[in-house]
């Protein structure tokens, strides 16, 4: 007999529908898949056959032929052993296939039949309510991760015999639901999103807080001692989504103002936080308590990452630290630090917002738009330009030093400062420093024009503008686009630091409330296209 249960598996991000076909024809006990299985599927058949028994049902001593459909796409992950250890059952006539009608089902087994969570699940769980499924079966661990996704019912379960005893109809699984407008609103207001009570009748209420970004609640620019011209900086680079490479001294608080950009970006919307928590999700990073990213990331990688670690890949292709970095900020600090062969693998994804890892058994694609900090010593010693401490580094250091950084890459990066060292009269004085709830207001309100402005595209702010819509909307009066001329000819910019200055003067005239780019926005501009 056959019998047919849907299920789903991921490629990328995005979730494919497999079909689990089961026979059971008379002959020699033989358990055989096909279907294109990596190792991790092949072994279910030992977990599938003693989770199967230990549950209280008869393995049938027959020949068993398990077909994952499409059968020419390689199929990954431990999420098939609940699937096909019903498939079998159904088979074997214990339970009839046509329950399964309009359900997909995924999770790992383990050998006394409890049902173990996987990763991926959210957009498996989107598969099937893009294929018209009206419910979906998923590990109890995975409930939060899964209700994300509206339009479906999630049932959570926790072992192989709940499963037969709700399409026997001996028992009932209540769908599990989140409020994902209180968490988003949470977050929104900078507290930390609590979970909702258990809804699911599979267990003890849960009322735990998000393990979102830390830095949030404890840091602010307002610790930030003197540097005004760098935060002026970083506030226009955040307005814009524009990427920014601060040089300067050891000590004068690059990585300080870095960390704090966190607290002046403006909260992420319900479709970039989905977008991002599904990379999480297929990256195994979603903890039970952590179902949706609401917070945009801060990924902050050290310089002896390998190339498949920042842009992804690997036999198994997974994202990278760019990905991961989606919708939020990709930190490197002592940028010179990183080998040069990792550092050129950044130009793609900076210029096209996607990484595509082609490997023999897979293409895939994952998201990469992220914000770029950069943070650098002038030298080896730290203190070539400095006007108190003398550098040690001989020019062929420094040369060597700086040529880690190819021209490309620079050229790819908005906004260029030096950070100098701090003054002891700015670290004693008395006057507090701007706190990130002023920078981020004016933060956001640039970033409202920029989403009217931007309304039916796929970008949201101006760092995401092509040649087109900066003719259209960087419009420039006569004495800025004189200036402009004049900054082209004198420091030779090339034509795509000519679009990033118009970006960048775009931004600096939103946070002025101006519909046109006037002189003073394109001068302040150019002087961040020179270190």
């Amino acid at each position: 007999m056959i019998a047919r249960v849907n299920s789903s598996a991921v490629a990328g991000i995005s979730g494919y529908k497999v079909e689990v076909e089961v026979d059971i024809s008379f002959g020699l006990p033989v358990f055989n898949m096909v279907g294109l299985p990596e190792i991790a599927v092949r072994e279910s058949r030992d977990r599938v056959k003693t989770a199967i028994k230990n549950s209280g049902y008869a393995f049938p001593m027959d020949r068993i032929t398990v077909n994952l459909a499409p059968a020419d796409v390689k199929k990954e992950g431990t999420g098939f052993d609940l699937p096909v250890a019903m498939a079998i059952l159904a088979a074997s006539k214990i339970l009839s296939s046509d329950h399964f009608t309009g359900y997909y089902m995924l999770g790992e087994l383990s050998l006394d039949g409890r049902v173990k969570p996987v990763s991926g699940v959210l957009s498996c769980v989107m598969c099937a309510r893009d294929n018209g499924a009206k419910g979906v079966l998923i590990p109890f661990e995975n409930r939060f991760e899964a209700s994300m996704v509206k339009g479906i019912d999630v049932l959570p379960v926790n072992t192989l015999d709940d499963v037969v005893q709700f399409f026997t109809g001996i028992r009932t699984i209540q769908p599990f639901e989140t409020d994902v407008d209180a968490l988003l609103a949470s977050a929104s207001l900078g507290g930390s999103p609590a979970l909702p009570r258990d809804n699911g009748g599979n267990g003890g209420g849960i009322n735990r807080s998000l393990a979102e970004n830390p830095l949030l609640n404890s840091i602010d620019y307002s610790d930030v001692s003197g540097q005004n011209h760098a935060k002026r900086a970083l506030e226009i680079a955040a307005a814009g989504g524009h990427n920014i490479c601060m040089a300067g001294p050891p000590g004068s608080g690059k990585t300080m103002l870095a960390k704090r950009i966190v607290t002046i970006l403006p909260p992420l919307t319900f479709k970039e936080a989905l977008e991002t928590t599904r990379i999480y999700s297929v990256a195994g990073l979603l903890r039970e308590d952590m179902p949706l990213v609401t917070s945009r990331p801060f990924r902050s990688p050290h310089h002896t990452i390998s190339s498949p670690g920042l842009v992804g890949g690997g036999l198994r292709p997974e994202p990278g630290e760019v990905s991961l970095a989606h919708n939020g900020l990709l930190f490197l600090d002592e940028l010179p630090e990183f080998k040069r062969a990792v550092l050129e693998v950044l130009r793609q994804p900076i210029e096209d917002g996607i990484v595509r890892i082609s490997r023999a058994g897979a293409k895939v694609c994952f998201p990469a738009v992220f914000m770029l900090v950069a943070a650098m010593n002038p030298c080896p010693c730290g203190f070539f330009g400095d006007s108190i401490r003398d550098c040690t580094c001989t020019d062929s250091q420094i040369q060597r030093y700086r040529s880690k950084i190819s021209g490309p890459l620079m050229d790819r990066i908005d906004i260029h400062i030096q950070v100098p060292a701090v003054s002891y009269g700015e670290l004693t004085g008395t006057e507090k420093p701007e706190s990130s709830h002023k920078i981020r207001e004016r933060v956001m309100a640039a970033r409202r024009i920029q989403v009217d402005r931007f309304e039916g595209r796929v970008f949201f702010c101006n760092s995401g503008m092509g040649s087109r819509d900066i003719r259209k909307f960087c419009r420039l009066e006569d004495e800025a686009a004189s200036i402009l001329e004049m900054a082209v000819d004198r420091l030779g910019l090339s034509a795509r630091a000519y679009s990033r200055v118009l970006k960048i003067s775009r931004t600096i005239a939103d946070l002025e409330g101006s519909d046109t780019i006037l002189r003073q926005h394109v001068a302040e501009a150019v002087q961040y296209r020179e270190m």
